[in-house]
């Protein structure tokens, strides 16, 4: 009897010991099939962690739209150009209409000086300056009395110019004075006063004159002459 105990003892530790092996090798099974699990989950949320990128990829574009906007200023600048260019025309053409109001050279918008000259000998020098605001045109040559004479000086017809003598506001013109002709040819005269009178654009002359006063021992004859009006000071005096 013992000895059946005794192996019925055996039997049930080694059926005891089978069972626990046999959950032994099922619990590690369980733990490799639970293994792989988390390492699939982790590679399928790999590829969701990955497309973030592509979504600020796709995003980058957007912000830089507004590079396209950028260029409206240039355009608004470039069209300020055009603006500009407008007012500049606008410019040139406002010039054209002051400087074509012209009139002729007067006591009214003109002043006239008369000085002594040491080269030539006896010539005195005419100075016409346009004051005004507008061009003035400078007909032919003045006409001179001297000391309220009746007539006038002789005119120099070699001292014509190519074209009337034109002046801008500020600008001068010039006429020369030859008092005398050769020494001892015709009796002299003293004079204290100049009247110089403008001529109008048919030759004619103007009535109220520019008087001036000469310079001291002015003399004078009958051979003396003026020039036409000159825009250059040494044509005026180069006869």
């Amino acid at each position: 009897m013992r000895t059946n105990r005794i192996r019925t003892t055996a039997l049930a530790a080694t059926a005891l010991a089978a069972a626990l092996s046999l959950t032994a090798c099922g619990g590690n099974e369980g733990t490799k099939s639970a293994g792989p699990a988390p390492a699939a989950t982790t590679e399928s949320t790999a590829p969701q962690t990955q497309q973030t990128p592509q979504t600020s990829e796709t995003t980058a574009p957007q912000t830089e739209a507004p590079a396209e906007n950028a260029s409206t200023p240039a355009q608004g600048k470039h069209a300020g150009g055009n603006g500009d260019k407008g007012t500049h025309s606008g410019t040139e053409k406002a010039a054209p209409a002051s400087s074509t109001a012209r009139t002729t050279c007067t006591t009214a918008n003109t002043t006239v000086t008369v000085t002594k000259v040491t080269r030539p000998i006896n010539h005195l020098l005419l100075t016409l300056k346009n004051t005004g605001s507008g061009l003035c045109d400078a007909y032919y040559a003045p006409h001179l009395g001297f000391d309220g004479a009746q007539s006038v000086f002789r005119i120099l017809e070699d001292s014509k110019p190519q074209a009337v003598v034109t002046l801008a506001p500020g600008e001068e013109a010039y006429a020369g004075i030859g008092l005398s002709g050769e020494p001892g040819q015709g009796k002299l005269y003293k004079s204290k006063n100049l009247s110089v009178f403008f001529a109008k654009k048919n030759g004619s002359t103007y009535d109220t004159p520019a008087k001036l006063k000469l310079p001291a021992e002015t003399h004078w004859d009958d051979n003396g002459f003026v020039t036409y009006w000159q825009s250059d000071r040494s044509d005026a005096l180069m006869y």
